[in-house]
């Protein structure tokens, strides 16, 4: 049966971040809101929760896994960054974009792209995200929470509890979400080439957001 949290949207009690910390430290996975939509985390170093986050978002190892850093000296940990993506990066960051970057050796094989050596990283604005990444003191790995039947992601948390209390530990109730995922940039590639258009703005950056 998952925990349920109701935390303060700007001022989140550190009680129920500690313990929110503790779940995720043992094996944990847990529905988190973020600047963008609600998102499913877990450890980064716990490879039974990574495998268990995977089947309950239906995905298999081919789908970029991101991880959730606290600000961009930390991604850059994570990451391989050139003088050019950087500055792209120090433009969006924190804010509602995923970059897909080259992955250092920071990160657990098992958790980059099987076969391009990449990694999904990102730093959110939304204050019991950067609460809880604070309390941990490392990066999360996330996906969005969208399940397998539907296509849009869930964004009331009674609704992710009713969904998923039997197959995740924790909901942490800050109140709704945009409905909308992240902007997803690859920089990976020689040009930086938008995968998803979601909440960041890609002209904000610079860059022309793809015709529909």
């Amino acid at each position: 049966m998952a925990q349920y949290f109701e935390l303060h949207p700007q001022n989140p009690q550190p009680r129920l971040i500690d313990q929110t910390a503790r779940i995720l430290h043992q094996g944990g996975l847990a529905a988190i809101p973020t600047d963008s939509s609600y998102a499913l985390v877990c450890h980064l170093d716990d490879k039974a929760a990574a495998e268990k986050l995977r089947r309950v978002r239906g995905v298999d190892e081919r789908h970029h896994l991101t991880l959730m850093c606290r600000d961009l000296s930390e991604l850059a940990s994570y990451a391989r960054v050139d003088n050019r993506q950087y500055r792209l990066l120090k433009l969006a960051t924190p804010g509602p974009y995923t970059f897909i970057l080259e992955a250092t050796k920071e990160v657990p094989r098992r958790l980059s792209h099987p076969s391009r050596r990449t990694i999904g990283l990102r730093v959110p604005t939304h204050k019991v995200t950067q609460a809880l990444l604070e309390r941990l003191g490392q990066p999360l790995l996330s996906t969005t929470l969208i399940l397998p039947e539907r296509e849009s992601a869930l964004n009331d948390p009674m609704d992710i509890r009713q969904c998923l209390e039997h197959q995740i530990e924790a909901v942490l109730d800050a109140g709704a979400c945009s409905m909308e995922p992240t902007t997803v940039i690859d920089l990976s590639t020689a040009e930086p080439t938008i995968l998803r258009l979601g909440s960041g703005d890609p002209e904000a950056l610079g860059l022309v957001a793809p015709a529909h």
